[in-house]
């Protein structure tokens, strides 16, 4: 009896605990999930985080990447004060250009050649005379471009500097017998230096030349990068001249000297060069910190308060301002129409004609009020005062006739 007692009951309270949470139990979420999860519930600084990333890429793929050459007169330059154009019309000519970065390259360069001509545009003094001298030896021909001083002085070849090309010249004749000036005629003279000595051709005034070459023939001066220049090239002469200067030997160094050739060695550095590796990434991080503290200070810190201001402006106060600024910009047109609106909507009120009445309404009710003739009223009412003087007398005029209206 017992037994089958046993056998027959139910599961208790406890049993059916046990089965329950076997039943619905979920399998552990998984870490990506959690992840996606806190993703979702904070949707607005993720997005910020992204778009903080992508320009923090974005300035340093820019800060990395390699700039184009931007250095005046250099072949590879293709901007308007580059050379680029020139360099390929020599080389479809049949002259090889060498671009040495350094003077050893340059140097080496013109020994190797046959015949060499050397193109020398040192716009920031650089070169002593040791390396000028050395230079000098090694080429065949040498074309300075608007040179210093000083390296005129250090060439020593009877050419000096004489002044600028004044500003009523801005092309020039040739007017010597130099070869290459007289093939190829007239050239840009705007911005050029002029120098005495030698053969001094393209004069503005007097002696001196924007273009002279010396008394043994190995060394020309030109006073103007704006002939070899891009912006220049195909204007005037500027190309002939160009070319038969530079394009007579089958080799031409085209040499640009460089703060890396201070020292005689070409062992000089630069600022880049001395700069650790760490510097090229400070550009990026002041502008994030920049960024950081402009959203830091200039956050709102809470919802807009609207305040009265504490001074009432009186209606006379603004009617005078507004007569003030019509008077300073002469708007006697606009001070008439406010004046005739003004006095229409006044009359129309007091004579009950409604908001639907028209000026002519306005006006046939003023002189059945006044017992007047309408005619005079309409040529009071529509006139245009053209003058400043004209306009107060109308204005009184208006006042005098509002008057005996509002007073009847």
């Amino acid at each position: 009896m017992s037994g089958s007692a046993t056998d027959t009951r139910h599961p208790g309270p406890a049993a059916g605990r046990e089965d329950i949470p076997e039943a619905v139990s979920a399998p552990p979420t998984s870490h990506a999930g959690r992840f996606l999860a806190w993703l979702r519930q904070h949707r607005g600084l993720t997005a910020a985080g992204v778009v903080v990333a992508a320009a923090l890429a974005l300035v340093i793929g820019t800060q990395l990447a390699p700039n184009g050459d931007t250095i005046p007169l250099s072949v590879h330059n293709a901007g308007p004060d580059g050379a680029r154009a020139l360099g390929e019309i020599l080389g479809r000519h049949g002259v090889s250009v060498h671009t040495p970065a350094r003077f050893d390259a340059a140097l080496d360069d013109l020994r190797s050649g046959s015949s060499p001509t050397l193109l020398l545009y040192d716009r920031n003094g650089i070169l002593g005379e040791p390396q000028l001298a050395a230079l000098m030896s090694a080429a065949d021909k040498v074309v300075v471009v608007s040179p210093r001083l000083e390296t005129l002085t250090a060439l020593d070849s009877g050419i000096r500097q004489a002044g600028v090309v004044p500003d009523g010249f801005p092309v020039l004749n040739p007017g010597c017998d130099q070869p290459d000036a007289e093939a190829a005629g007239q050239v840009t003279g705007q911005g050029g230096f002029v120098y005495d000595g030698g053969t001094a051709c393209y004069r503005a005034a007097g002696t001196a030349g924007m273009f002279a070459v010396s008394n043994d023939g190995r060394l020309a001066v030109l006073g103007n990068r704006a002939v070899l220049g891009n912006d220049k090239l195909d204007e005037l002469g500027n190309a002939a001249l160009a070319v038969r200067m530079l394009g007579a030997s089958p080799d031409l160094v085209w040499y640009l000297p460089s703060l890396e050739d201070v020292a005689v060695t070409g062992s000089g550095k630069t600022l880049d060069d001395l700069a650790p590796d760490w510097a090229r990434f400070l550009g990026p991080w002041l502008l994030l910190v920049a960024s950081a503290a402009v959203l830091w200070r200039g956050r709102r810190h809470g919802p807009l308060v609207f305040e009265p201001l504490p001074v009432v402006v009186k209606a006379v106060e603004t009617a005078e301002g507004r007569a003030r600024l019509y008077q300073d910009s002469r708007s006697v047109g606009q001070a008439r129409d406010n004046l005739r609106a003004g006095l229409l909507v006044r009359l129309s009120g007091k004579l009950r004609l409604g908001p639907g009445a028209t000026a002519e309404d306005t006006i046939a009710a003023v002189a059945k009020y006044l017992g007047t003739d309408a005619t005079g009223i309409r040529e009071l009412i529509n006139e245009r005062p053209a003058t400043e003087a004209r306009l107060v007398a109308w204005s009184q005029s208006l006042d005098k006739l509002e008057k005996e209206v509002m007073t009847r």
